[in-house]
């Protein structure tokens, strides 16, 4: 979301003619949906060349675009009395087991049932403000539908000692995952710098222009008639890193909507993947921490399904 309103321009490229207006304006602005700037389009919110256009007009090499974005609406993110599966806690970290379908932090369409509300009411005045009202503790993420171990930092000592940790790629995260296909090698590396995708705003990709550098090291655990069940430990943490290394290398995870093609069986709600290692060195006393998340109830029955 903007904080306050915000009047900006852009030059139309010869790579950017010939798309419609709102597609253009969700790829300027990949945090916005395209139904959002429709709006804003009929607001007239939105010049092209000092006149106002329609959502599908389609823009030329050289256009100006004056874009405005409105001030957003405070939103208050409330304390939610929400279970939490806690692996670890002290007066500076708290290590939890996020579940499937739980959002880390709020976002549009998202502003309830987030980590960040339940882990308020159970830290009650004890998080750190670093990342802002929107995402008090969080230091790192994992996505919706992806479980597992998460920190959250309980001041602002410990955010910053986590974060170079994590900037330095000396966290330890290992994550356990179900792709389609059977992978030939036990064990290697995927390489391939990952950026956002230049069509789809939700997605990203490999060997993107401005995309930066992502390595994902892999072992193979057991092979399945059409499937793998394999742990991946990350070198980088970039953005859906996973999930894009495994689809660039022709083995989707299993369930992953965004990046795997087909009929997905077993009624799955998103990837089968799991954060089941984290490990740091303790912001405060300095000794190093490796925990553990279990792997969920529907993870372990798949195992058992699997041909």
């Amino acid at each position: 979301m903007m904080e306050s309103s915000t009047v900006q321009q852009f030059e139309i490229a010869s790579e950017q003619a010939g798309e419609r207006l709102d597609k253009t304006l969700s790829l300027l602005y990949p945090e916005l949906s395209r139904s959002y700037f429709q709006k804003l389009i009929k607001e007239g919110q939105i010049m092209v060349n000092d006149v106002v256009r329609k959502a599908n007009y389609c823009v030329d090499e050289g256009d100006l675009l004056s874009v405005v974005i409105p001030r957003a609406q405070e939103i208050a993110i409330l304390p939610e009395n929400i279970p939490l599966d806690i692996l670890y806690e002290d007066k500076d970290v708290l290590v939890v087991n996020k579940p499937k379908s739980m959002v880390v932090h709020p976002s549009a369409g998202h502003y309830s049932g987030t980590l960040v509300n339940a882990v308020m009411y159970h830290c009650k005045d004890s998080l750190s403000g670093i990342n802002g009202e929107i995402r008090p503790g969080i230091v790192h993420r994992i996505d919706m539908d992806t479980t597992g171990a998460l920190i959250v930092c309980k001041n602002d000592q410990a955010h910053v000692k986590i974060a170079e940790q994590i900037k330095e790629h000396s966290v330890t995260r290992r994550y356990l995952g179900i792709v389609r296909g059977v992978v030939g090698p036990d064990n290697g590396v995927i390489e391939g710098t990952i950026g956002r995708h230049p069509r789809e705003r939700k997605k990203m990709a490999v060997n993107v222009p401005n995309g930066k550098r992502a390595v994902t090291h892999y072992r193979v655990l057991q092979r399945f008639q059409n499937h793998t069940y394999m742990e991946f430990e990350l070198e980088t943490g970039r953005t859906h890193q996973i999930r894009v290394h495994m689809a660039s290398f022709g083995h989707p995870l299993l369930g992953d909507s965004i990046y795997g093609s087909g009929k997905i069986p077993w009624k799955l709600q998103g990837q089968t993947l799991h954060a089941a290692v984290i490990g740091f060195i303790h912001p405060a006393d300095g000794r190093y921490l490796e925990i553990e998340a279990p792997l969920p109830e529907y993870f372990q029955s798949l195992l058992r399904k699997l041909p």
